[in-house]
């Protein structure tokens, strides 16, 4: 316990650190959103050894490399209108960047991306950068945002993607006065369901470590995306069942196990899954010090109820005004339980939560 590390996020821009590095880097992708069980081969693997860290992005096929001064054209030289967020890993802002030639463009003109900035003085942030090339590089589905390209010039680290145009989930379940409608709050959940089945079912496995509500993205219809794997790392293989790396994440997220022992496995990002299911349906934070020691973590307040079918609904979030469909909440309520079982081995994989997910949206 002695390397125990935990960081509150409060913006989609906030990062942590990991370590983790190439081989044989080669463009992949799958965008069937597939729930088949079988093992996705990919023609890439990542290993966690930090001395094996690429000095650079230059690896990563199929990304546009842009130089500093297409970044600065882009944003109107980082302005403050610009910006987007800011978080422990630096900065983002907004940018505007011909859709063909992805050369910088006056804004209005082109399609609009967002532009990570690294705090210069960040080395963490710089293995996280490079953890963020390395898989988003090489990773492509419709529930992972995608990496448009990226800049390494002298000490600046820049990232460019997709612009997401409603921001994080959790500025919508927690900042917004609009309450997420019902149907879209199961479909959010859904298709987070299917971007951790992707990865849960590659060839060799890439567990996410770090799912919160502030790195699910939305875009304009609501369709989330998974972002920032800084803190991803590919999952145990040679008939391991698990990895050990230093506990980094976030508090209230991470699975009791893995702050325990350090070690990781597919199942921790059941665990940070099911808290997410938490937040969707009760409106509240993984972790909230306003409300006082016995309700702070979300989980010990809610277990007493999900525990109770007859007090389950009382988990459920008020601004919903009871629009919801009572079977379906109840189904997720007993879903998102299963999730953060103190036991791993308890806890359903993502194949059996994304066919649930899929179920409950048929019900009226």
């Amino acid at each position: 316990m002695g390397n125990f590390c935990f960081k509150h996020s409060n913006s989609s821009a906030d990062h942590h650190s990991s370590s983790l590095s190439s081989k044989n880097p080669l463009p992949f992708s799958n965008t069937s959103g597939s729930t088949n069980s079988s093992k996705i081969t990919s023609n890439f693997s990542i290993v966690s050894s930090t001395s094996s860290l690429p000095s650079d992005a230059s690896v990563i096929i199929g990304l546009k490399s842009f130089t500093l001064n297409d970044l600065k054209n882009a944003t109107r030289n980082f302005r403050a209108e610009t910006l987007l967020g800011e978080g422990g890993f630096g900065c983002v802002f907004k940018g505007w960047i011909d859709e063909n030639t992805l050369l910088p463009t006056r804004p209005g003109d082109g399609i609009v991306v967002a532009i990570k900035k690294l705090k210069r003085e960040s080395f963490q942030g710089h293995k996280e950068w490079l953890a963020e090339v390395t898989y988003l590089g090489q990773l492509h589905h419709e529930n992972l945002v995608k990496l448009i390209g990226y800049c390494s010039e002298g000490n600046n680290r820049l990232l460019v993607y997709e612009y997401m145009q409603r921001g994080s989930l959790e500025n919508h379940l927690f900042k917004s006065v609009q309450p997420i409608p019902w149907t879209t709050r199961v479909s959010i959940a859904t298709d987070v369901a299917r971007g951790i089945c992707f990865l849960h079912n590659l060839e060799i496995q890439v567990i996410f470590r770090d799912l919160k509500a502030s790195n699910v993205l939305l875009d304009l219809d609501f369709n989330a995306k998974l972002s920032d794997f800084g803190l991803a790392r590919d999952g145990p293989t040679d008939g391991k069942s698990h990895v050990s790396t230093k506990v980094i994440g976030t508090r209230g997220y991470a699975a009791p196990e893995y702050i325990a022992t350090g070690r990781l496995n597919v199942k921790s990002d059941i665990y940070s899954f099911g808290v997410v299911m938490l937040e969707l349906l009760s409106g509240r934070r993984a972790v909230d010090a306003n409300r006082g020691p016995s309700e702070e973590m979300l989980v010990d307040w809610a277990k007493p109820f999900l525990m109770n079918r007859r007090k389950m609904f009382r988990i459920m979030d008020i601004r919903l005004e009871g629009q919801y469909s009572k079977i379906g909440a109840q189904t997720l309520a007993t879903l998102a339980m299963e999730c953060v079982s103190p036991e791993a081995r308890n806890r359903p994989d993502i194949v059996q939560v994304l066919s649930i997910l899929q179920q409950v949206q048929t019900y009226k």
